[in-house]
Formats: C-alpha cells, structure tokens, sequence
C-alpha cells in the first residue's frame, strides 16, 4: 500500500474489494469489518474520508495471500483504533510466516 490508497473511487468499497479479489466474495464483509467499515460496504468511496478511504485499501491487503506486505506510511489518515487494528493484523501476518516492510514517520507502537 502507497501513499495514495490506490482505490477506485467510483466504486463502493465492496466492489473494490470484489474488483481486487473477485473469488472472495464470502469473506469480503468480514474484512471491511475487520477494517471498522461495517455499514459503509455499500458507500461510494469518493464519499468516504481519508482514513476510511485507507481502511478499503487495509481490507484489500488482509485479502490477499502475498507473504510480503510493503507498506508506505500506513498509519497515515488512520485514528488511534486503526492503528491498533492494523499492529495487530500485521503481528498476526508476521506470526504466520509472513513479512512486512514499512516506511513510516510516526513511532512504531509496542
């Protein structure tokens, strides 16, 4: 994930989620809950905020099976849960196997 959330904004973030990872369709409203995006499924993502904006491009990593995760500024537009949640699927990401490689100017937490 980039600076930029690299999202389409006239889709919903659901048809995102489909338009990234179209045989996922059953854990697509799991993830965007995940995300803390439960009753914007189905919301335009031009009409979200950034950090909504940021979570539709979160839930779209936590779909995908890549075990190296490359984020820039992640914690970027994300409030104080999102950056809890996010630490904690990244914890859970690196105790399955998998990598993360982050830039960041905000202290890590933990």
């Amino acid at each position: 994930i980039g600076h930029q959330p690299g999202i389409k904004s006239r889709l919903t973030a659901r048809e995102n989620l489909h338009f990234f990872h179209p045989g996922d369709g059953a854990r697509l409203p799991e993830a965007l809950a995940q995300a803390g995006l439960a009753g914007f499924e189905d919301v335009p993502v031009a009409r979200l905020s950034a950090g909504q904006q940021r979570r539709v491009a979160l839930a779209r990593l936590w779909l995908t099976r890549a075990a190296l995760w490359v984020l820039d500024e992640p914690f970027t537009a994300i409030d104080v849960n999102g950056v809890a949640r996010l630490t904690r699927r990244m914890a859970a990401h690196t105790a399955q196997g998998g990598m993360v490689i982050l830039t960041t100017h905000q202290p890590l937490p933990g």
